[in-house]
């Protein structure tokens, strides 16, 4: 049973707020990554058999690229957006 108790809620984070920075683009390089590869997988082959034979080595290879990128682009990204949203 779930407790509506907010400190209840705040003693089942496990990573502390300063890791946001990373947790953030992991979460969505794997998020994104899986979703991507899986099309392309399946553009490539189609729905067969082989494509869950194919698409886990496909996600991962894709991940070990878009976790560093994003990573490194990130900044950018957040600086490239704060000049296209209007602050006033």
């Amino acid at each position: 049973m779930k407790s509506s108790n907010p400190s209840a809620r705040r003693r089942l984070c496990l990573i502390p707020a300063r890791h946001a920075n990373l947790v953030m683009p992991f979460l969505l390089s794997i998020l994104m990554t899986c979703v991507v590869s899986l099309i392309s997988t399946l553009r490539g082959v189609g729905f067969t058999s082989r494509l869950f034979d194919l698409w886990p080595s496909a996600w991962g290879l894709s991940w070990l690229v878009a976790f560093p990128t994003l990573l490194l682009v990130l900044p950018l990204v957040k600086k490239l957006t704060a000049l296209l949203i209007d602050q006033g």
